[in-house]
């Protein structure tokens, strides 16, 4: 009873936690070039009226109180991007490098094994041969 009353309580709990950032107020993100000001309140109009309905004329232009900061933004995200071009460009060459000197590194160590198999065959036959002439120095005695 008291571990599916803890049990409850723990899945309540995460789930008002989670459920605070659905019901969070939206203000937290606003794109760069968003402003309220630039949208035009919808023209009321009614049926009901014999009189001519005059049509607001209303103007979207480009709020001359956008933060001062967007230019910067935008620029700085630029210079960001630009700069992550830049490291994976050097990351590309780095990984070009890596390969090349990892294709002489295996190439060098297969040598190098082929060269380690040779010296013993010759190991082996030098040994062979001097067993040969203790033999024939035996049967010579």
């Amino acid at each position: 009873m008291k571990k599916t009353l803890k049990n409850c309580i723990l899945s309540l709990s995460i789930l008002v936690a989670c459920s605070c950032a659905a019901f969070a107020d939206g203000n937290a993100f606003t794109p760069l070039n968003f402003s309220d000001n630039n949208y035009s309140q919808p023209i009321k109009t009614s049926a009901v009226s014999t009189q001519p309905v005059s049509v607001q004329s209303t103007k979207t232009t480009i709020n001359s109180d956008e933060p001062a900061g967007n230019a910067k933004m935008q620029n700085a995200i630029i210079q960001l991007d630009n700069a992550q071009v830049d490291v994976r460009n050097e990351l590309l060459n780095y990984k070009s490098k890596y390969s090349d000197v990892d294709a002489q590194y295996t190439a060098v160590k297969a040598e190098r094994k082929a060269l380690d198999k040779q010296i013993k065959s010759l190991e082996k036959r030098i040994k062979k041969i001097d067993k040969q002439k203790e033999n024939i120095r035996k049967n010579m005695i």
